[in-house]
């Protein structure tokens, strides 16, 4: 049986980019470490990984490519011969050739970690799960920022965090922490 893809979704240090935490700071303080203890464990199993690069076509986007923002964080760099998709979108799958890559691989589970978790994150894997693929997101893995709504209120990055979260449980994905991937054996979801 093909061990599950982890999927590091826009790990770059164009989030870094204080533009991001204009409403106020992210959640998940610890999420770049969880994402490393992800990658090293992946990589000692040789299992499946896939780091997806945002190249947006945005001019002042801090992910543009030919932008230091647009390199990956230490803490999830590519090592050489490691599988890079490089998107456009919010979703990894849009305009990628990501599905076919999977299913060329006979990957059917993924693993997902990264940014920004009501964004980039929840759309790729609604669409996975669309798509078929038995899917986890790693809770403490990925992260977001403050977010005003339409009404003017500010919700916190936890509380966006949160949510999206729950958006994502049951119909498209698994919500699990990074201890329970890694040692599924007597610990819960969450």
């Amino acid at each position: 049986m093909i061990p599950p893809a982890l999927l590091l979704i826009d790990l770059q240090r164009a989030i870094d980019d204080p533009r991001w935490a204009a409403e106020g700071p992210r959640n998940n303080p610890e999420a770049e470490a969880n994402v490393a203890r992800l990658l090293a464990a992946w990589r000692a199993r040789g299992w499946p990984l896939i780091h997806v690069r945002h190249d947006s076509v945005e001019p002042n986007s801090s992910y543009r490519p030919g932008q230091p923002g647009n390199a990956f964080k230490d803490e999830a760099m590519p090592l050489p011969g490691e599988t890079i998709v490089a998107k456009r979108t919010n979703s990894a799958f849009i305009g990628t050739g990501l599905d076919d890559l999977l299913r060329g691989r006979g990957v059917t589970a993924l693993v997902i970690a990264g940014v920004i978790t009501n964004n980039s994150v929840e759309a790729t894997a609604r669409m996975a799960g669309n798509l078929g693929y038995a899917t986890t997101v790693v809770s403490d893995a990925t992260y977001t920022f403050a977010k005003r709504d339409l009404r003017g209120r500010v919700w916190s990055a936890e509380d966006v965090h949160a949510l999206s979260l729950a958006n994502m449980a049951g119909e498209y994905a698994r919500v699990m922490t990074t201890e329970a991937v890694l040692n599924p054996a007597g610990t819960s979801p969450g």
